[in-house]
């Protein structure tokens, strides 16, 4: 019993050492600046935090050494990134977060989730500050930082701090974005690939979906006719689902396969005059064109549509008067690189092309992910059905451009799964089931080699779960038995679509 003590005792001392070693040494990683890089380095206490920008205070955090990091890989670059690093309890992995819209903050709230789940973890503002895009007028190297140099640069300099800090590389990394953020992922799997080992990437925010978000202001903005106050979304959406929540068997207020719903919009044409549940002619139009693909004059499509399922949040695309300034900044800023261009002057075909022309490079994203996949790393994306800011079909699109292109000489599906999500939002929200631990599925793949061959994902109201389903890795589609609670997870399994 004695030895058994001593032995415990010894242990204790170890671990106690360790963590004062670790302690001390955050101060000493200010030392660890370079040409490139400067850092300042401060012990938090742990139990809340607050960042300098005045949001929130966050609450729950064991302590950790935060570092301050400001990157300039080029003369006009100046990339912020933090790297916090568990005083204690470090499972032995990195995390990266990833940004959402044009960057230009610090996600710590990714951060904190990361750390409290034990790992390393970093996030960068994109090397630059504020949520518009007008840092990139007479900056072009500043717009390189945001596509992809940022997060690359801060990755890198978080694996070399974590191994000064713990004497030791992390034993697996992972990226962990929405929005922004998987396409940021996106873009560190093919140009780096060796980087991580996971990447998961949830609504990935294709530059492309801007210039849809233009066609559409054009078709529906200009006539004020055309306006649909958002009092009739509800009626919209009621719709919809009379149209379509049956074509999977099942009576749930989801559309749990939007690709298959068409939906005619003249059947809410108003009898008479206009009326709260009623659209008229001019309004119509506007559905329809919202659940249409982007086309020019000879019908060549440049963006997929907003499905089906979207319309209660139909504000944030056709709420007028003028496009969101999220997608407007890509043309006035980066593209024709003047903050007074009119978006009146939209033309699909030619602006696309200029677009892509200033984007080619530098944030399209490339479907080969071959290099990505030969060296092992695991994809996992995600994509709300209902998602009202990036069209869903630009991710079906990608992942099946993404199987051609790899040319890995295995199944896709080895090493990259999408899972679509009915009824949820961009990111997350909705009335779908929105909530799946993303970090978890993606740790059994890598580090356990066990395929998500579904992801049991949950619905809350109220903070209380009302419905959980099963979301299944896409073309596949959850049918259920027939028996039990349609509310119930256990009684769906996972079909190939019909």
């Amino acid at each position: 019993m004695r030895k058994w003590f001593a032995c415990l005792a010894g242990l204790l001392a170890i671990a106690l050492i360790t963590r004062a070693s670790w302690a001390d040494s955050c101060d000493a990683l200010s030392k660890q600046d370079s040409s490139a890089a400067s850092i300042s380095a401060a012990k938090s206490p742990g139990g809340s935090f607050k960042a300098d920008d005045g949001a929130k205070a966050i609450s729950g955090l064991s302590a950790f050494c935060r570092v301050a990091v400001t990157l300039r890989p080029t003369s006009d670059s100046e990339i912020h990134a933090e790297i916090w690093l568990p005083v204690s309890g470090w499972n032995g992995k990195f995390m990266a977060v990833g940004s959402g819209g044009w960057g230009g903050s610090i996600a710590y709230d990714g951060m904190a989730d990361a750390l409290r789940r034990g790992y390393a973890t970093s996030a960068t503002d994109d090397g630059h500050t504020g949520g518009s895009a007008s840092f990139v007028v007479g900056h072009p190297e500043k717009f390189v930082d945001f596509a992809y140099r940022a997060e690359h640069e801060m990755t890198m300099e978080a694996k070399r701090l974590i191994k000064a800090y713990y004497g030791r590389d992390a034993r697996y990394s992972y990226w962990n974005g929405c929005s922004g953020g998987g396409r940021e992922g996106l873009l560190q799997a093919y140009r780096y690939p060796e980087e991580f080992d996971g990447v998961i990437a949830g609504d990935p925010a294709n530059v492309r979906r801007n210039a849809w978000a233009l066609w559409l202001a054009n078709e529906t903005f200009k006539d004020p006719a055309g306006y649909i106050p958002p009092e009739k979304y509800s009626m919209i959406h009621q719709f919809v689902l009379n149209t379509c929540d049956l074509k999977d068997g099942v009576k749930d207020g989801l559309i749990e396969d939007p690709e298959r719903c068409h939906v005619d919009f003249n059947g809410l044409t108003c009898k008479a005059s206009d009326g709260p549940d009623c659209l008229t002619t001019r309004q119509v139009k506007t559905a329809q064109t919202i659940v249409s693909p982007a086309m020019d004059a000879k019908g060549a499509v440049y963006f997929p549509r907003l499905e089906p399922g979207t319309e209660l949040r139909w504000g944030r695309v056709a709420g007028g008067p003028e496009p969101a300034e999220l997608f407007w900044d890509q043309f006035r800023y980066v593209v024709y690189q003047n903050p007074s261009w009119d978006w009146k002057s939209f033309d699909l075909e030619r602006d696309s092309m200029k677009a892509n022309a200033v984007d080619k490079d530098v944030d399209e994203l490339d479907p080969n992910l071959g290099a990505f996949a030969k060296r092992g790393g695991k994809l996992l994306l995600y994509h709300g059905w209902a998602d009202q800011q990036v069209a869903p079909g630009s991710s079906t699109d990608f992942y099946k451009a993404m199987i051609e292109a790899s040319g890995t000489g295995a199944r896709t599906s080895d090493w990259a799964r999408l899972f679509m999500v009915p009824g949820m939002a961009h990111c997350s929200g909705g009335e779908g089931p929105d909530r799946f631990d993303k970090v978890d599925v993606m740790e059994r793949w890598v580090e356990k080699g066990q395929a998500p061959e579904k992801i049991v994902a949950s619905h809350a109201t109220a903070g209380k779960v009302d419905r959980t389903r099963p979301l299944c890795p896409y073309p596949q589609l959850a049918r259920y038995s027939g028996q039990g609670s349609i509310d119930d997870a256990a009684n769906f399994s996972c079909k190939a679509s019909q």
